[in-house]
């Protein structure tokens, strides 16, 4: 299975990072998120991937060009205009970048792939969270349900601590950012099959979570696979350095690729 990810936004809520880079390339801990995005399905054997660019595209080309220089021991020898690489360190990755657009919205990024997944169930994600999701499981999830696409859902912690109390005004409890209101949200981490493409228009402005994704829900095609565990998006810039902190105290429980004793911050 292929997996899709949509890495073309402008990332406004995070101009901070996003001046010069594309939100996806937002580094936690050294790497950029969309790294640790691919490295969670590779953990779970998907190593190829669709990656769907826009704003800034060239820094996410230039990223996976140059990868094994980046991240590899070299001699520059400048007098004979040479380069020797001694170790490589690389992924068992096959990366396809596609320029979607500047701005073209999500599903219009996603129609795009159509030609590149082959009709094909495929995996599909945002390229700016990041999760403990069971892949595997989600699949299984979606093979039983035999919808065209499930979607993980989960439920965010509140922003604000929440309080219990009595009409006499005293308070009986308190808890510091409970999960929300208990409603379940689209936490990404989709699996499709290629019929999700009939309700795609081929149209740039189409946005993918409003009606393709209203649509299926109403012809009974969107299937739930309920995630209870850790996820977090990286909207803004309190959720970047919350992530690198979970990174570099050896917490993060996305990285399922690691074991606790082996961060590499």
């Amino acid at each position: 299975m292929k997996v899709v990810i949509l890495a073309g936004g402008y990332g406004t809520r995070l101009s901070e990072e996003t001046k010069l880079i594309p939100k996806p390339m937002v580094e936690i801990g050294g790497k950029p998120v969309l790294w640790h995005i691919m490295k969670i399905y590779s953990y779970y054997g998907f190593n190829e991937f669709i990656i769907l660019t826009g704003y800034k595209s060239h820094i996410i080309k230039e990223f996976f060009v140059n990868y094994y220089q980046q991240y590899s021991d070299i001699t520059v020898d400048m007098v004979n205009n040479s380069v020797e690489i001694h170790r490589i360190q690389t992924e068992p990755w096959k990366v396809t970048i596609l320029f979607t657009g500047q701005n073209t919205n999500t599903g219009g990024r996603i129609k795009m792939a159509e030609n590149y997944i082959n009709k094909e169930s495929f995996l599909l994600t945002y390229g700016d969270g990041v999760s403990d999701v069971n892949i595997l499981e989600s699949v299984k999830c979606h093979k039983e349900a035999k919808k065209i696409v499930t979607m993980t859902v989960v439920q965010p912690k509140g922003r604000f601590g929440a309080v219990v109390i009595k009409n006499d005004g005293l308070i009986t409890s308190f808890m510091e950012k409970p999960k929300g209101d208990e409603a379940w949200i689209n936490g990404g981490f989709f699996v499709c099959e290629p019929e999700i493409f009939n309700y795609i228009p081929k149209d740039n402005s189409v946005i993918f979570e409003k009606e393709p994704l209203e649509s299926l829900a109403g012809d009974n095609q969107l299937n739930a696979y309920k995630h209870n565990g850790f996820w977090q998006p990286m909207d803004t810039l309190k959720d970047k350095n919350d992530l690198t902190q979970l990174w570099i105290n050896n917490q993060a429980p996305w990285a399922v690729w690691l074991k606790k004793d082996a961060f590499n911050a």
